[in-house]
């Protein structure tokens, strides 16, 4: 009994010894690496940047009142198209109180001249056609009553002009009556009626009453980093992708580089301006941001593959070729003359050719196993 208890021990020793000398042969065993493979195509690689920035108008004007004074009316509002000469807004005059006595003082004196001449005309006029005074002396006293019609006439023009901002004479060109100076659509009224505004002058630039644009004439203003403002250049196209404007692109071609750069962030940045083409049946609000896609370089119609399937040494550039796929892998090293690459594909000018298959990425077991379940 004894020696059979001796045997079964011995057996399952000699079992375990023998498993684990099994377990240990195959782990040191190398691990067979299936990959994928590839073939190369032919296709355009392109080499891009991407600017950000905004949607605006070419040019924006500020509608500026030529008078001080109070809002009295606004008739337009934001959104709305104005033509040129179109009245947005009427301003009321404050006069100042020292100019307005004057203004009354001087016309109150033109009046007792003008009456005085008056009285002097009459008598002379009766004189001339009785024949006792000659018609020079006549001629000079007609002259002298015209210039006091006249001065009373400037005095009640200039009283008119302190009081209302405008004379009847020059009722037309009222500055009282604010005019767009362009034809285009009205982007903001800043000002209510009861405000108060004054004119441009030395010390101040005035308050906007309306801000207008042509809605027709679009840039994409934006930035471009230092180190990819040396490889564009004006007359470039670019692709525009409007945030607010889903599922639309739109064309736009580069007119400026800005000669100077400002830094932000701790990035030297360069402004570039590009002229927008947008079709008559999308309206772009101005301010839309937008995102700029530059071409920087590219080529067509050339020789690509992955770039993952392409090893570097040095300056030199190498892919795994397919000798054998079955029963086992086998792959030769060969140089190879590259080109352009974005980053995904890489060109190949030199060492293959479309008919040629080239080892991919590995495959893991976990991806192996699900293939063979297909």
């Amino acid at each position: 009994m004894k020696k059979v208890g001796k045997i079964i021990l011995f057996v399952i020793i000699g079992l375990i010894v023998l498993s684990t000398f099994m377990f240990l042969w195959n782990k040191s065993k190398p691990e067979v690496k299936i990959y994928d493979i590839v073939s190369p195509v032919t296709g355009t690689i392109d080499n891009k940047t991407i600017a950000t920035g905004k949607v605006e108008p070419r040019d924006e004007i500020l509608i500026k009142p030529q008078i001080s004074g109070i809002v009295s009316e606004v008739l337009k509002e934001a959104g709305q198209m104005v033509k040129e000469g179109e009245i947005i807004a009427t301003v009321k005059v404050i006069p100042e109180m020292g100019q307005l006595n004057s203004a009354e003082s001087r016309l109150r004196v033109a009046g007792i001249n003008l009456k005085q001449i008056e009285m002097e005309y009459a008598r002379q006029s009766k004189l001339y056609k009785d024949g006792v005074i000659s018609k020079e002396e006549f001629d000079a006293t007609d002259a002298g009553y015209k210039k006091a019609l006249e001065e009373k006439t400037n005095a009640q023009d200039a009283l008119d002009i302190v009081r209302e901002g405008v004379s009847k004479k020059y009722a037309n060109l009222s500055n009282t009556q604010i005019r767009s100076t362009i034809s285009g659509m009205i982007l903001d009224v800043p000002v209510k009626a009861g405000n108060s505004v004054i004119q441009a002058n030395t010390f101040n630039d005035g308050t906007t009453i309306a801000s207008i644009a042509n809605m027709n004439n679009l840039i994409f203003r934006g930035n471009i980093d230092e180190t990819e403002v040396g490889k564009v250049k004006e007359g470039m196209p670019i692709v525009l992708t409007v945030g607010a404007i889903n599922n639309q692109k739109f064309d736009a071609e580069l007119e400026y580089i800005s000669p100077k750069g400002l830094e932000q962030s701790g990035a030297v940045l360069f402004e570039i301006k590009a002229a927008v083409l947008v079709p008559d049946s999308v309206f772009i609000r101005a301010g839309y941001s937008a995102n700029a896609e530059i071409v920087l370089e590219q080529a067509v119609d050339v020789l690509t593959v992955p770039e993952s399937t392409v090893e570097f040494s040095n300056d030199s550039a190498f892919v795994y070729v397919v000798k054998e796929e079955t029963p086992k892998q086998v792959f030769e090293k060969t140089p190879v003359e590259i080109g352009m690459s974005n980053g995904i594909n890489i060109e190949i000018k030199k060492g293959i050719t479309l008919e040629t298959k080239l080892r991919g990425n590995e495959i893991s077991k976990k991806e192996l196993k699900a293939k063979k379940e297909q």
